[in-house]
């Protein structure tokens, strides 16, 4: 079956901005990005199926669902929202970041800049382990080839789609993912050791009490550090306040002339960015262009 809805916005809205993210970071076999719209297979309760967002009519994004049981729809409606961060106030995030001179620039030029989400918490995890001291580019590499090794081909893929849905933890917390994918074996059991933290706490990745609780609970399972728990945090559990403090790319964007600060610079620079420093990142991000985090 299939079902048209709008999902509906604060504006104003950057989806350029948001799908020349999500493009860069395209699992090869899951998603495809063209230049008006997001395609991705899911699999929920069994079902297998696709859904495809675009900028649609007014403030609203438009989305088509083609799935085969009518009660995950409520489901796969609440996914795309947080994917796509339809509950932001851009509003209220850009004033408040603007108090930085810095920032003010970059919320002037991009003022509906949104922080994307996660379609599955899990997921996203296991693509912030494969991106561990990589590029974008190798990360997604390394994502499409666990995709084809892991994963279950889909039912009716067609030729220009996705073909599979992402490998399940039960699939890969027995798998030998670094010599599938010929990656340092620590990633991999960093991969196995996640599967496993995922199978005994189903609510691994879903939001928390606080920021604190939420990272204390992603360091404890090896393999995950600060860097990869604070990205998680601010993609899958939608923690505005996340920050990757010693991403490169972060202190790059903030070398205007004068050298990059330290993280411990960087960190004492957000404190006046909280409670948005996740949405902070996203602008200094997408104004550091030629190298962005996975």
């Amino acid at each position: 079956m299939g079902e048209t809805f709008a999902l509906a916005y604060r504006p104003p809205y950057d989806w350029a901005g948001i799908r020349t993210f999500l493009a860069g970071r395209a699992i090869p076999g899951i998603e495809v990005v063209g230049s008006e719209s997001y395609l991705r297979s899911v699999a929920l309760a069994g079902g297998q199926g696709f859904v495809t967002v675009g900028h649609g009519a007014g403030d609203a994004l438009a989305a088509h669902i083609r799935f085969p049981d009518a009660a995950a729809l409520p489901e796969i409606r609440a996914r795309l929202r947080r994917l796509f961060d339809c509950d932001a106030d851009p509003n209220v995030i850009g004033a408040h970041l603007s108090a930085d001179p810095h920032l003010a620039t970059l919320v002037a030029a991009r003022p509906g800049l949104r922080v994307p989400g996660a379609w599955d918490g899990f997921e996203l995890a296991v693509r912030g382990i494969l991106g561990q001291q990589v590029s974008v580019a190798a990360a997604t590499r390394l994502a499409g080839r666990l995709v084809a090794a892991f994963g279950t081909p889909l039912s009716e893929a067609t030729g220009a789609g996705p073909t599979h849905v992402f490998p399940t933890p039960e699939r890969l917390v027995e798998a030998d993912v670094a010599a599938a994918l010929n990656m340092p074996r620590a990633r991999g059991a960093a991969i196995r050791a996640l599967s496993a933290a995922h199978l005994s706490d189903p609510g691994l990745f879903a939001p928390g009490p606080d920021l604190a609780a939420a990272l204390a609970r992603l360091t404890a399972i090896r393999g995950i550090g600060p860097w990869t728990a604070q990205y998680i945090a601010m993609r899958a559990l939608r923690e505005p306040d996340a920050l990757p403090v010693g991403d490169v790319g972060l202190m790059r964007a903030l070398d205007l002339g004068a050298g990059r600060p330290s993280p411990a610079q960087l960190l004492a620079r957000a404190e006046g960015w909280r409670p948005w420093r996740a949405y902070a990142a996203l602008h200094l991000w997408a104004s550091d262009t030629p190298v962005q985090v996975s």
